[in-house]
């Protein structure tokens, strides 16, 4: 009989873990623990230009976002002009991704823990709006760079980026010949142009009318509970083998 209490005892330690487990849509209104979110988003009233979309709702502080709007900022060290001038309407699609990452507390479904020494979680596969991808594209493809994946390979003994040794500038649409490589390489798959296109409630966009409200709200809900259906669906045999073993050792 001792053996069966010890086996009861288990069972509903596992019947616990499996029914109290963090559901996903907890996610939803979260910050990234990198090296610049908040702890919690909230009202930032003062965020600066590109930023002021997320002003009731952000995950940046108001020096962050002006920082963002800076070429070599203390941000990131980052040089956007590492292949001569950037054109102005391509550096403003990199100000927007920018505010994007530091400011949304809209990206908590495709949050993942890294290693790094910078940041312990970073957003992955987020689904790009492909309108905002396309832009994109389109306003940078003649400026140049030396380099597909941005968030590494840098020569950085200046302080800042530099292009590596023997990595030729060439246009943007050299090394990204199509919207789909600008937008899913440069920052490690950071994001994954999506088929739908921006109101459709089922991609994320980097640009939007605050006015109208922050359409990624309903986007991050959607992804958000249907993560949450697919991890219930997948421990439903778990739970109905558990219940059957709690049956056989209470008769």
């Amino acid at each position: 009989m001792a053996w069966k209490t010890t086996w009861l005892l288990f069972l509903l330690v596992g019947v616990a873990a499996v029914w109290t487990a963090r559901p996903r849509t907890e996610l939803l209104n979260v910050c990234m623990n990198a090296k610049h979110h908040k702890e919690k988003p909230g009202p930032e009233d003062k965020l600066h230009e590109q930023c002021s979309p997320w002003k009731k709702n952000a995950c940046c502080s108001v020096n962050t976002s002006q920082e963002a709007h800076k070429d070599i900022s203390y941000l990131y060290r980052f040089n956007w002009d590492h292949c001569g001038k950037m054109e102005p309407a391509c550096k403003r699609h990199f100000i927007q991704d920018t505010c994007l990452y530091e400011c949304s507390p809209n990206l908590g479904p495709w949050i993942q823990e890294v290693n790094q020494s910078w940041r312990k979680e970073r957003f992955l596969n987020v689904p790009l709006c492909k309108e905002d991808c396309q832009i994109w594209w389109e306003d940078c493809r003649t400026s140049y760079t030396c380099k597909t994946n941005w968030h590494k390979g840098w020569n950085w003994t200046s302080g800042y980026n530099q292009c590596p040794l023997r990595a030729a500038c060439h246009r943007f649409d050299f090394y990204f010949p199509m919207p789909a490589d600008l937008c899913n390489e440069i920052w490690s798959h950071s994001y994954k142009v999506s088929n739908y296109g921006r109101g459709s409630g089922r991609c994320i966009q980097m640009w939007f009318d605050p006015a109208q409200g922050n359409p990624n709200e309903e986007v991050a809900r959607f992804y958000a509970e249907t993560m949450s259906g697919a991890g219930l669906h997948k421990a439903w045999p778990l739970r109905f083998g558990l219940v059957l073993m709690l049956l056989w050792l209470l008769n």
